[in-house]
């Protein structure tokens, strides 16, 4: 099936894929494999790489030299900042090829935020809306809305959709307040 024609792919791209959502651009030396799927209205920059097997969902913007790789799922409204990396492989050894049966699949939920220079480990699930603050180590699970930093992670509050940071209230300037669930799933909008 061929490509939408308002894709943007420039002239020193690689993009084997033709699943490519209308009005996505991918930039300069970025390299999306066959097999990958991106959305529609996504930027794909510079010397970002995106693996045969990885899903991007719509309106994810991926910053430059970003590394996505088989079984990771990014849903829509997703930013992730520059040089910030996915694993795959738990246990990578060069001399033992694994199959890609194997790779721990990661998950980013709708309109979550991750820093410039953070590497998110295999296996985990990000929850809706949360932030990943730059150069954070991710290993374990992240509830919804929770702002999360350093090596590794940890939650240090709680996050807006609009992307403040929320009070002890968890109503936040803009006007939305929410709820807390419980400390694994995070936040609900409250009402």
């Amino acid at each position: 099936m061929p490509r939408d024609p308002s894709v943007f792919v420039h002239d020193k791209a690689l993009c084997e894929s033709d699943a490519i959502g209308p009005r996505t651009r991918v930039w300069a030396f970025a390299h999306v494999m066959k097999g990958a799927v991106v959305g529609s209205d996504c930027n794909v920059g510079d010397c970002a790489f995106i693996e045969s097997g990885a899903r991007l969902g719509n309106h994810v913007t991926v910053k430059n030299a970003v590394l996505v790789w088989d079984k990771v799922t990014i849903e829509d409204d997703v930013f992730l900042g520059p040089n910030m990396v996915f694993t795959n492989d738990m246990l990578p050894r060069s001399a033992f090829k694994k199959p890609a049966e194997s790779f721990l699949p990661t998950l980013v939920k709708k309109g979550s935020s991750i820093g410039a220079n953070a590497t998110i480990v295999c296996g985990v699930t990000l929850g809706e809306q949360c932030f990943v603050g730059a150069g954070s180590v991710v290993i374990r699970n992240v509830p919804a809305h929770a702002l999360v930093a350093g090596n590794p992670a940890k939650r240090r509050g709680w996050i807006c959709t609009c992307g403040e940071k929320l009070p002890a209230s968890l109503k936040c300037t803009c006007g939305r307040a929410y709820a807390l669930l419980d400390e694994t799933r995070g936040l609900a909008p409250r009402g």
